[in-house]
Order: structure tokens, then sequence, then C-alpha cells
């Protein structure tokens, strides 16, 4: 029998990252994927025109109607979209005792804004704690920290993998934060893209649905980590470019 995940997170019309990222992540895995709709997104490649977040209490039936009578192994969280949904997640988990992976989507690839202002303080003090992993980049880790991104990875009680695509250079570096342990940092080389735009679209949904996966099947979390980037630096170097916009991962393809 597979092992089981939930995704809670956002639709993204474009397919490419959201929702229909981490199901195409959780079958390439080898697990059964569920799901439960925090928002819908209008998006494409080149950008989100549309949010619509899903009443509070359609979410909460979602997510009680999986793990009611799913036997759910791992759970990922992406975009919530306001404190209400962030709030709402916190109570349908707090008693959850499965591994939680935190994508705190906060700002989409293609530069829109993602999670509400008033969301940004819950999803730190509320959603955080609850995590087995939080993966945020350098721009939410910033706002996560609300100060000192050094200070903040040293007290944050949870382990953090903070992904550094967004810092440019030759070289990606990765950094997981332990509680009580040096920075454990992993490197890769920059993929190159021809054209105008040279980021990837779902990099960070699809990186935290692996270790997500992974983590459902048993894995440690380092090696679970450790799988995750791989995964995503193979995808990375297949992606194509089929709108006008970043590239897209081709998931199981």
């Amino acid at each position: 029998m597979p092992a089981v995940a939930l995704t809670i997170a956002g639709s993204d019309s474009g397919g490419g990252a959201g929702i229909q990222a981490d199901l195409k992540t959780f079958r390439d895995h080898g697990v059964f994927g569920t799901s439960a709709i925090a928002a819908v997104t209008a998006q494409n490649t080149t950008g989100v025109t549309r949010i619509d977040a899903i009443p509070v209490e359609g979410l909460v039936a979602q997510i009680e109607a999986v793990l009611s009578d799913l036997p759910v192994a791992a759970v990922k969280i992406g975009m919530l979209g306001t404190a209400e949904h962030v709030l709402a997640v916190v109570r349908c988990l707090a008693d959850v005792d499965v591994p939680i992976v935190l994508d705190p989507v906060m700002v989409a690839s293609t530069g829109a804004r993602l999670l509400a202002s008033d969301a940004v303080r819950a999803v730190r003090e509320e959603l955080l704690p609850l995590a087995t992993l939080v993966t945020p980049n350098l721009p939410e880790a910033a706002l996560l920290a609300d100060g000192s991104l050094v200070t903040w990875t040293d007290r944050c009680p949870v382990p953090l993998l903070v992904t550094g695509g967004d810092a440019g250079g030759a070289v990606v570096r990765d950094v997981l934060y332990l509680p009580g342990q040096a920075p454990r940092v992993f490197e890769a080389a920059r993929v190159p893209v021809d054209g105008p735009d040279d980021g990837f679209h779902g990099t960070g949904c699809t990186l935290s649905s692996a270790i997500a996966a992974r983590l459902a099947k048993g894995d440690d979390l380092e090696t679970a980590v450790e799988g995750g980037l791989r995964y995503v630096q193979a995808l990375v170097a297949g992606a194509w470019r089929p709108g006008a916009g970043h590239h897209t991962l081709l998931h199981g393809i």
C-alpha cells in the first residue's frame, strides 16, 4: 500500500505550482496524494491575476474529510492567504501526529504577494511551531524573521531549510538549520536558462512536497531534505518555457 500525503495549498491554473505541483510530486514519489484547497488563483507563467480564497468552513471540511478517513502519513502546507485560514489549519492539525512541512508561501516566483499582511504573524506565531520543517525562500525568511535573519535562524524552535535560489550567483546554496546544531549547506550549480526571464515556476512548492512525500515514506529529516533537493535540481535541469514568463518544471515527464 502506498503512503498517503495531504497538501493544503492554493490551486494554480497554470499547473506549475500549488496543489497541481504538489500532487504531481507526490505521484513521482509513489505517494498517494490528497488535497485541501485554500484558494483558487488565476495565474500563468507571467504572474497572478486573481486570488479567490475558499471559505474557511470549506477548507476545514476538506481537511477533516481527508483526516477522518485516510491514513495520512505527512502533511505539506503551502499558500493559505488569510489569517483566518492560517488559524483554521492550526486548529485542524493541532493534534495530528505526523510530519508537517510548511512552505510559507508569501511571494510567488513571479513577484506577486500571495499572503495577506495580517497572516504573516499568524504563520510565525501559531503555525510555524507545529511544523517538522519550514522551507522559506530568502524573501519569505526575511518576512518571517521580522528583523535580523541571522538572529531568527539561530533562535527558531523548529528546523528550517532556507532556499537560496533568489540570491543570484553561479552556485545555489540552500541552508538547513537544525536547532542546536551547526547549519548544513547544500550547494548546486545554478542551471543557466535562455530567454529574458531566468526564473523557475513552482520550485518551492515542489521541494516542500518532495520532502513531505519522503517523510511519509519513512525517511529521516536530513535524508528527506537531501533527496528533495536532488529531485528539484533534476527537474530544474529539464525545465521548459511553455509560455512567455518563467520556466516550468516537468514533473513525471
